[in-house]
Formats: C-alpha cells, sequence, structure tokens
C-alpha cells in the first residue's frame, strides 16, 4: 500500500478568468513513490481526488492498480502527485464559473509552491485530461511529455446536452429543497452515458425486483451509483465542474509537448473522431493509442490489462 503526503498552496481569494471569484481557495496535492524521482502528476475524472494510491479501509487510491511499486507508473522510480480540482467545498465558495484554464493555473501554483519549475509528465484522464491539455498550452516549458486519456480538445456536442439535462436535474432538486436526490439522478444518467449499451446489456437481464412500484436489475444498480455519488459530491461543486467541462476549448495547435492520447474505440464522450482530430492538429509528436472496451468512457477506471503495457512504455521514455 502507498502512503501519500499532502501538499497545498494557499492562494486566498482570487479573479478566475470569466470573472468570478474563487473564495479563500487552497490547492490540495498528494505526493507518492521516489522522492527523488522524476516528477509525473495524475489527474481523474471530476469525482477524482487527490489520493491516487492509497489503499486501506478508505480505499482512496481511484488509480492504485497503475500507480503503485513495479506497476506502469513505478512509485519506485517515480515522484506522482495528485491534484484536487477547485473548487473545494460547496455553498458560498463555489464560483459560478471555473474552467480547465482555471485549473491547470492552480495546478501550475501548487508546483510552484513546492519548488517544482519543471515535471516529466503529466497523465490526465477525462476531466484530468482537458486540465492537462490546457496545461501544457499555457505552460509549455513546465513539463515534458503529456498522456491524455478520454479527452479532446472540445467538448462532444451530445455530451454538453446529456450534461445540460443533468445540471438541470440538480436544480431542480435544490429548488426542491432536495439536493440529494437530484444529485443522484443526475449520476443515474450520467452513468448510462459513461458506459456502453452493450455492456448493459450483457450485464443485465432485466429480472424484476420485490419493490413497489418495480425496480429492475438495471435500474437498482443506477441508483446505486446515484447514492454513492451524492453522498460524496457537493451539488454546488457539481454544477460547476460540470459547466466546466462543456466550457472546454483548446486550439490543439497551440501544443508542442509530446503526446500520448489513449481512448476506449466505445467511448462516447470524447469519440475517436475528435481523438484522431486532436491527434492531427497538435504541433508536437503525437500518437494515438486505442483499445477496444465495453466500459466506454469508464474505460480509464476499468481497463487497466489494456492500458498497462502502453503506459509503462510511456513511462520508460521519462527522465
Amino acid at each position: 500500500m502507498a502512503i501519500g503526503r499532502d501538499i497545498e498552496a494557499k492562494l486566498g481569494t482570487h479573479k478566475l478568468g470569466r470573472g468570478c471569484a474563487l473564495v479563500d481557495d487552497v490547492v490540495h496535492g498528494r505526493v507518492y513513490g521516489n522522492p527523488d524521482g522524476p516528477i509525473i502528476v495524475v489527474m481523474g475524472g471530476i469525482s477524482a481526488t487527490r489520493f491516487i494510491a492509497d489503499g486501506g479501509k478508505l480505499n482512496r487510491g481511484w488509480w492504485s492498480r497503475l500507480v503503485r511499486e513495479g506497476g506502469a507508473i513505478d512509485l519506485t522510480r517515480f515522484k506522482v502527485i495528485g491534484y484536487d480540482f477547485a473548487p473545494n467545498d460547496g455553498g458560498d465558495a463555489c464560483p459560478e464559473t471555473i474552467t480547465t484554464t482555471d485549473q491547470a493555473r492552480r495546478l501550475k501554483a501548487l508546483l510552484d509552491a513546492q519548488g517544482i519549475l519543471k515535471v516529466a509528465a503529466i497523465i490526465g484522464s477525462s476531466y484530468g485530461g482537458m486540465c492537462a491539455l490546457a496545461f501544457a498550452r499555457d505552460y509549455p516549458n513546465a513539463l515534458d511529455r503529456l498522456c491524455v486519456i478520454g479527452a479532446a480538445h472540445r467538448p462532444y456536442p451530445i455530451g454538453v446536452g446529456w450534461r445540460g439535462i443533468q445540471r438541470r436535474v440538480v436544480r431542480l432538486g435544490l429548488e426542491a429543497g432536495k439536493p440529494e436526490a437530484g444529485l443522484k439522478l443526475a449520476r443515474e444518467l450520467a452513468m448510462t452515458t459513461y458506459r456502453t449499451p452493450e455492456e448493459f446489456a450483457d450485464r443485465f437481464d432485466l429480472k424484476e425486483a420485490e419493490s413497489t412500484p418495480i425496480q429492475f436489475d438495471i435500474c437498482s444498480y443506477l441508483g446505486s451509483r446515484g447514492d454513492v455519488f451524492a453522498e460524496n459530491m457537493d451539488p454546488q461543486r457539481f454544477l460547476a465542474l460540470s459547466e466546466s467541462i462543456d466550457l472546454h476549448r483548446i486550439e490543439p495547435e497551440s501544443i508542442s509537448t509530446p503526446t500520448l492520447l489513449m481512448t476506449a474505440i466505445s467511448d462516447q464522450l470524447a469519440p475517436l473522431p475528435d481523438m484522431r482530430e486532436l491527434r492531427d492538429r497538435l504541433s508536437g509528436p503525437s500518437e494515438l493509442y486505442t483499445f477496444t472496451s465495453l466500459y466506454g468512457h469508464d474505460a480509464f477506471l476499468k481497463e487497466y490489462d489494456a492500458m498497462d503495457p502502453r503506459l509503462a512504455e510511456f513511462c520508460k521514455g521519462l527522465a
């Protein structure tokens, strides 16, 4: 089990790119592995935290299958940093709007606070991949290589539509005084976009549960995912991060960092044509590595065997 150490940068209250303020901002990170090794920053989706490789009863290690001693991202060789996206808290501390550019600026502040001028690589998945692209555009001299998994230079239009519905559901929950109910329903809808119809067809047989009203096994599963999400996510924070995905725009030509792109062919939110366009438009050396998966956009959290060899090869080239 990896043991991490928390780090932070206190930024106070500051203005974000679209004009609103982030109040009493503290950037939280977590460090693992070889303290003298090449530095890799790892970022995940909007539900991910800085707890990349921790184990134990809390199971706070969302990528511990890959970030571990002897793993593809080998903690005996590398110093690995996890990062918490803003906003940290709910309520009044949540800005109306935050962008991937704002997130990249906060990550740079965290690195600066540690005296880190340059990292060997940033590996970002989903929303973390969007933020990694923004970092590479804005701070090209602060990283050597980039790996982006399941994220493109812009959101896919149907994804914007799906997330817009989710945000309206959450706002209805807030207006009704039932914020957790709104989050739960939004997450249930989101799960149908993260995974694939083929996975659900293979996994569920539409067995009826003994309940009134009648509940089917797929609905019970989606409900359980919604319950877990609602317990761990503040509704205002969700609204800010969901909108941030839809505001994401990067001109690929502005990025010269050598880049590895990875994606599941079945990803509905970062579809293959967009990933190919990103690869072709990047101004630096680039490669697109694809793999098959039933898990769609969630493949970065499930398909460790598919990703492990290519990530290990990526990391071997870091110094």
